[in-house]
C-alpha cells in the first residue's frame, strides 16, 4: 500500500490549488473526487454548463503555478456589469473609469463626478481585504505570540492607509450596502447595481448588516463589477489546475468517493473509500464544507461534543438557483453580465420572500450568455421552503418566476426558448455536496468571517484532528473562485512540515 504525504478530498478549484502547491513543493499528493469529472462548481466545458457564471484565480496563484503554461487564458480585464432598466435604458459599469463615467452622466452628473473617487476607495479597500485574506488568522482567544505577527502586520497596513481610509474601511465592514452607497450616490439605479454584489450568493438584503462587506468581497474576487468570463468558462480553470498538479507529480482519481477519514489517537491516518479501500497519508485536506467534513466523514467519538454542536450551527442557508435557457438564435443583448436589479427596494423585496421561506416573485437576476445559451443566476430561491419542498412543482415555479422577470426586459423571450435546465438549491446539495445549497460553504456574515470562519478558534485551516486541514470555501478568505483558501491551506501544511 502506497503512503502519501497528503490526500485531498474533492477536486474542486480550491482542492486543486492545494494539490498543485503541495506537489510543486515535492510532496506526494493524491486527489480523490467522488464524481466522474473534476472541478466541483467549476465543472463544465463552457460558461453555460457550470454552476457559476465565471471566476478569476488570484494573480499570485496563476504566477506561482504557471497556469498560463497549462492553458489558462487570462480573464478579461474589463468586467462589465449592465443593469437593465424598465424604461428600456441600461446602465453599464466597467473597469474603464471614463467609459463608466460617460454611462452615468445621463443619470446624474453629480454621481459621475464621484465615480473615480469611489473606485479609488474600493480599490484601496479591496487591497486591504486581500491582505487580510492572505494573513493567517490567529486562533483566538489564546495563541502563541508568533501567530499574532501577521495580524500585527495587517494592522500596520491598515494604519498605513491613513486615518480617513482606515476609519472608512473599518466602518464599511458591518454596514448595510444601502447605507454605504447612500453616502456616495443619489441615483437609485446606480446604487442598486452596485448593491447587488452585496447580496450575491448571500441570504442577506441590501438593508442587512454586513452586506457592504459582501459587496467588497465580491468586488475583490471578481476583479471588478461583472462576472469575469474567459473563453472556456470556469471549467478552463479546473483543467489548468489539474494539469499543473499532475505536471508536478500529483495523482488525481475520479469516481473515488471518500466515506470516512481515518483517525487514530486523534491523528489523521488516511481515508477509506466507498468499497472499503484504505489509503494512508500523513496529512488529509478536505475541500468539502465544514458540515460535510466533520458531521459525515469523521466518526463522532473523535470530536468534542461542543465542537460538533458549533459545526451544526454554521449558517449555510443557500438561496441561489440557476437556469440555463437555450434559445433559437443568439440573443441581441448588451455585452457583459446583465443585471435585473432596478432599485434598492426591488432587491430588498426579493430578499423579503426568502425571509419567509418563499421563492421571490420578482427575483434579483444576474445573466450571462454563451452563444444561444442564456444562463441565469437567481435569488431568492431558499433551500428551506416554508410549507413546501423542492420538487417538480417548486422547480417549475422557480423557472417561471425567473423567466417571467427576465422576459420583462427581453422581448419575446418565452417564445424563443428551445430548452431549459435548472439547478435548485437541493440540486446543489445532492449533486455538488454543498450543504443546504450554499456555494460559499457557509454564509459570508459578520459572525462567520475572518477569525470566526469557519468557527472561532479554528480559523487557521487546522482542525481538532492532528494532520487534518480544511481547504475549501468555508475557511478564511473563502467564497468565490479566487483559490485563496486552497493556497493558504497548502502554505499552512508546508509550514507545519
Amino acid at each position: 500500500m502506497k503512503n502519501y504525504d497528503a490526500i485531498l478530498i474533492g477536486a474542486g478549484h480550491n482542492a486543486l490549488v492545494s494539490a498543485a502547491y503541495l506537489a510543486k513543493a515535492g510532496k506526494s499528493v493524491l486527489v480523490l473526487e467522488r464524481r466522474d469529472i473534476l472541478g466541483g462548481i467549476c465543472a463544465g466545458e463552457t460558461p453555460a454548463s457550470s454552476v457559476i457564471s465565471g471566476g478569476r484565480l488570484r494573480p499570485d496563484i496563476i504566477r506561482h503555478l504557471e497556469l498560463t503554461r497549462f492553458g489558462l487564458a487570462p480573464a478579461p480585464v474589463n468586467n462589465r456589469l449592465v443593469s437593465l432598466l424598465p424604461d428600456a435604458r441600461h446602465l453599464s459599469l466597467s473597469n474603464d473609469i471614463y467609459e463608466t463615467i460617460a454611462a452615468i452622466v445621463p443619470f446624474s452628473k453629480a454621481d459621475a463626478a464621484k465615480w473615480a473617487p469611489f473606485v479609488a476607495f474600493m480599490d484601496r479597500a479591496a487591497a486591504f481585504l486581500e491582505a487580510a485574506y492572505r494573513s493567517p488568522m490567529p486562533r483566538l482567544p489564546k495563541f502563541p505570540a508568533a501567530d499574532g505577527l501577521p495580524l500585527a502586520q495587517l494592522g500596520l497596513k491598515l494604519r498605513g492607509l491613513g486615518a480617513k481610509d482606515m476609519y472608512a474601511i473599518i466602518r464599511l465592514l458591518p454596514m448595510t450596502a444601502r447605507e454605504f452607497l447612500d453616502e456616495w450616490f443619489e441615483t437609485e439605479a446606480l446604487k442598486a447595481a452596485i448593491a447587488s454584489l452585496g447580496i450575491h450568493n448571500a441570504n442577506l438584503g441590501v438593508m442587512s448588516a454586513g452586506s457592504a462587506y459582501n459587496l467588497l468581497h465580491q468586488y475583490l474576487v471578481r476583479g471588478g463589477w461583472g462576472q469575469p468570463q474567459s473563453q472556456g468558462g470556469a471549467g478552463q480553470i479546473t483543467l489548468a489546475l489539474a494539469a499543473a498538479a499532475r505536471a508536478s507529480g500529483a495523482e488525481i482519481r475520479t469516481q473515488a468517493r471518500v466515506m470516512r477519514i481515518l483517525v487514530e489517537n486523534e491523528q489523521v491516518k488516511g481515508v477509506v473509500l466507498q468499497g472499503g479501500e484504505e489509503i494512508r497519508a500523513e496529512r488529509v485536506l478536505s475541500s468539502a464544507d465544514p458540515k460535510q467534513t466533520f458531521l459525515s466523514l469523521i466518526e463522532p467519538e473523535h470530536l468534542d461534543p461542543d465542537f460538533v454542536w458549533k459545526v451544526k450551527n454554521i449558517k449555510m442557508r443557500g438561496v441561489t438557483a440557476r437556469l440555463h435557457l437555450t434559445l433559437e438564435a443568439v440573443p441581441d443583448l448588451p455585452n457583459g453580465t446583465l443585471l435585473i436589479a432596478p432599485t434598492l427596494n426591488y432587491l430588498e423585496r426579493a430578499y423579503d420572500a426568502a425571509k419567509y421561506g418563499q421563492i421571490s416573485e420578482k427575483p434579483y437576476l444576474e445573466v450571462t450568455t454563451a452563444g444561444k445559451v442564456v444562463s441565469v443566476h437567481m435569488q431568492f430561491a431558499p433551500y428551506h421552503l416554508k410549507g413546501a419542498v423542492w420538487n417538480v412543482e417548486t422547480r417549475r415555479l422557480m423557472e417561471e418566476r425567473a423567466i417571467n422577470s427576465l422576459a420583462e426586459y427581453i422581448p419575446d423571450l418565452s417564445s424563443k426558448i428551445q430548452n431549459q435546465i435548472s439547478i435548485t438549491p437541493l440540486d446543489l446539495e445532492n449533486t455538488y455536496a454543498l450543504s443546504e445549497g450554499d456555494p460559499h460553504h457557509g454564509q459570508l456574515m459578520l459572525d462567520q468571517f475572518f477569525f470566526m470562519r469557519p468557527l472561532p478558534g479554528w480559523s487557521d485551516y487546522a482542525t481538532p484532528i492532528q494532520g487534518l486541514y480544511l481547504c475549501g470555501s468555508g475557511t478564511h478568505g473563502g467564497g468565490g473562485i479566487s483559490g485563496i483558501p486552497g493556497r493558504n491551506a497548502a502554505k499552512k501544511v508546508l509550514k507545519v512540515g
